[in-house]
């Protein structure tokens, strides 16, 4: 068929534009090509010559400067300071065993170190820089300076470590840093390439554990050129990473370091709360260690002495430590019966010296009894038999929840290590737990804080916090992050008829400051600084029948580790609260003598924000607390507060 004119005009147009797309096509891609080549023949055309006289080019990671951690007025910490280390590329290196036996005839390494070090190589990529020894001498790294032309792959550096330098008194609440291991790498999804460095230290306990991304930082990259010896010739370039977030956190160091002067080599822990806004002025755990032992790494005699002592001072017992409450847990037993309507404040029960239930007898501390006690005076004189009849009435299930009300049985969220929630028991519980069926015995033991009842001296300061206040007051730690305020949790109504509470404060203001009260020794004669408190005891053994016919056997006559334990609760001053204050001392005794006393030098301590004046103790005890006081190892946690941002 013959094609009209229109058609083969039509046709030809179409080919030219189709001819020109192709061509400009073609014309961009030869253009981009032409580009491409001029950039790699000309650009870098210096690199890539360097590549091709066998040098090469390579990206090392530059680690961050960790953050620094701060107290609530600025004192620091946990800082930085400079360490000078040496470290080696088996692939630039070689033979690992003949290059650092190069490196030995420079500077003394033991076998010890250069065993660890050939582990390390040889677990470790070869074009990762492994450390050899850190900590290193200027003269020792100046001389492998000096002399890199003949060590190929080893070289000098100069990092950051990390140091404590209020060492013991922190140690359990910042914690300590150390070298990442297997172990930790396995517990991550996605492991930083930073944590691959051989002896890259990260966060082990505490607030440098589980704030640990925050402090870490982000890594840098530098690109250095270096020789086919391996011998470093130039840094290329160098981008730097993000240092970590500085921490300031709500304890105050002078305080912290006068509580842990205060409580000595007792096996006991303190805790402070601020109840304004539930900051932890204070969280002590005694004994204590140097966390920078760690950061050099710990010998073994010392390791062994911190885990072979029945003191434990690798133990944070401030949230770790469940104890018995003891008497302290009467406030919320007498609360539940308060709130039930089982029990009224002028209502008064019969204490003989014990409650009889079927063929057992439940003993109240003291021997011949109280007589009569209403609410007010068992507080006050610790009446456990009063206990006894009234838990009967309110039952377990009403008292447990009284106690969560209050700040038991709960790990508050602290970024602390191993926070623990204690024991609440109620009915359920010991069905799940025990499969069986809860005894009114139970009840009674729990109601003056025993049998399966546990608390940590955190939780007690809560549980004290919230009765002085009425609020539900969360603990806080963690002030602010790089300058940025952290809210604190507002406290909410406790939910508790404010009559009762009252009725309560009232009672442990008698347990202080009257002559009957239990810790009426430990009192505070300076008006505007008075405290109210309750002490306890706790049993950590059981007294037999033929004991009690005997007469029990003295704190003071038994074993450490078969003694009571002593505790006492408190918030001050009693007209208008500002803190809130737990004592326990492990096997210490009575709370009234070994507790309270503790409890009321550090409560005075707080309040005047200084080592407390004698004038506020009473007067036939101030020689001997002046001499006590004398004898307090204190120190200044630093000079003035710190300012600025120094990393170094």
């Amino acid at each position: 068929m013959k094609r009209s004119p229109k058609d083969t005009e039509e046709s030809g147009r179409r080919i030219s534009r189709r001819a020109l797309i192709l061509g400009g096509t073609q014309a961009v891609f030869v253009t981009a090509l032409a580009l491409r080549m001029r950039h790699l023949q000309v650009t870098q055309a210096d690199e890539f010559r360097l590549l091709a006289e066998e040098n090469r080019i390579n990206i090392r990671l530059i680690p961050p400067a960790r953050g620094l951690v701060y107290d609530r007025v600025g004192h620091i910490v946990a800082e930085n300071e400079q360490n000078y280390r040496i470290v080696v590329v088996r692939e630039d290196a070689g033979d690992p065993e003949e290059a650092l036996a190069r490196l030995t005839r420079l500077v003394p390494l033991d076998e010890d170190t250069i065993e660890r070090a050939i582990r390390e190589i040889e677990r470790h990529s070869p074009f990762v820089p492994v450390t050899i020894a850190d900590r290193m001498r200027w003269e020792d790294v100046a001389r492998v300076a000096v002399n890199a032309p003949v060590l190929p792959g080893i070289s000098p550096e100069v990092g950051l470590s990390r140091f404590y330098p209020l060492g013991p008194d922190f140690a359990h609440v910042v914690g300590y840093v150390g070298p990442v291991s297997d172990y930790d790498l396995s517990q991550i999804e996605d492991p930083d390439p930073l944590l691959q460095i051989p002896r890259f230290q990260i966060g082990k306990t505490g607030i440098e554990a589980k704030h640990e991304e925050r402090l870490r930082g982000k890594a840098g990259t530098r690109r250095i050129e270096v020789n086919a010896a391996g011998r470093v010739i130039r840094e290329l370039d160098r981008i730097e990473g993000q240092p970590g977030s500085d921490l300031q956190l709500t304890v105050d160091a002078g305080l912290q370091n006068f509580i842990r002067a205060r409580l000595g080599e007792e096996s006991a822990a303190a805790v402070v709360m601020d109840l304004a806004e539930g900051d932890l002025l204070a969280i002590a755990s005694s004994p204590s260690f140097d966390p920078n032992k760690f950061v050099r790494g710990i010998s073994v005699p010392d390791y062994r002495a911190l885990t072979e002592t029945p003191y434990r001072p690798l133990s944070n017992k401030t949230v770790q430590g469940a104890y018995p409450p003891g008497s302290t847990f009467k406030m919320i037993t007498a609360l539940a019966a308060l709130e039930a309507g089982e029990v009224t404040a002028d209502e008064t029960v019969w204490c003989p010296g014990f409650l009889k239930l079927g063929t057992r007898r439940f003993h109240c501390w003291k021997r011949g009894g109280h007589g009569h006690m209403d609410l007010f005076e068992s507080l006050q004189q610790s009446c456990d038999v009063y206990y006894y009849d009234i838990a009967q009435r309110v039952g377990i299930d009403r008292i447990a929840e009284m106690a969560r009300k209050l700040g038991l049985g709960e790990a508050h969220d602290l970024p602390l290590s191993a926070v623990g929630e204690g024991l609440v028991p109620d009915r359920a519980w010991k069905r799940a737990r025990y499969g069986e069926e809860w005894r009114i015995g139970d009840t009674l033991n729990a109601a003056i804080g025993q049998g399966y009842v546990l608390a940590t001296p955190l939780q007690l300061a809560v549980m004290s916090a919230r009765i002085a206040t009425g609020r539900a007051i969360v603990p806080r730690l963690v002030k602010s992050i790089d300058g940025v305020e952290q809210p604190p949790v507002p406290g909410g109504p406790l939910d508790v008829n404010p009559a009762n509470l009252a009725r309560i404060r009232r009672a442990m203001d008698a347990v202080v400051n009257t002559r009957r009260g239990t810790a009426w020794g430990s009192r505070v004669v300076a008006a505007e600084m008075a405290m109210a408190g309750k002490t306890g005891t706790s049993q950590v053994r059981n007294i037999t029948a033929a004991e009690r016919a005997a007469g029990v056997f003295r704190n003071e006559d038994l074993p450490w580790e078969r003694r009571d334990h002593a505790l006492f609760v408190a918030y001050a001053p009693t007209e208008a609260p500002r803190i809130a204050v737990a004592v326990v001392v492990e096997h210490g005794g009575g709370g009234s003598s070994a507790a309270a006393p503790i409890a009321r030098d550090i409560t005075l301590r707080a309040l005047y924000g200084d080592v407390p004046p004698l004038s506020a103790y009473p007067e036939r005890d101030r020689w001997k607390i002046d001499e006590r006081m004398r004898g307090l190892d204190l120190r200044d946690p630093g000079g003035p507060p710190a300012s600025g941002r120094s990393r170094a």
